[in-house]
């Protein structure tokens, strides 16, 4: 492996190359095996779940029902929308191509 100077000094800071400018060599030992995780029981779940869900800040019904309708008309108007580009579109395609 050919390394200019600057490229030694810079591995050599870094731990990687001896001061003969030879690579050092590191033996990795065996991994640790990992603790085995602990199972959550079925009940312990739902209590959690539980917990978590408490945290939860629900919309009231009069928000539930502001956003339903903001989502309804939104909806309406872009469906409206489309229809009406692609029925420009359709109606200009085929007066350009109706034969005379």
């Amino acid at each position: 492996m050919a390394l200019n100077r600057e490229q030694k000094r810079m591995l050599q800071r870094q731990g990687e190359l001896g001061p003969d400018g030879e690579p050092i060599r590191t033996r990795r030992g065996p991994q640790a095996p990992k603790p085995a995780e602990q199972r959550t029981t079925p009940r312990q779940f739902v209590h959690e779940v539980r917990g978590e869900l408490r945290k939860v800040v629900w919309p009231t019904r009069s928000e539930t029902i502001n956003y339903s309708i903001i989502v309804l008309v939104t909806l309406v108007f872009f469906t409206t929308l489309i229809f009406a580009v692609d029925w420009v579109v359709s109606e200009g395609v085929l007066r350009l191509f109706q034969a005379k």
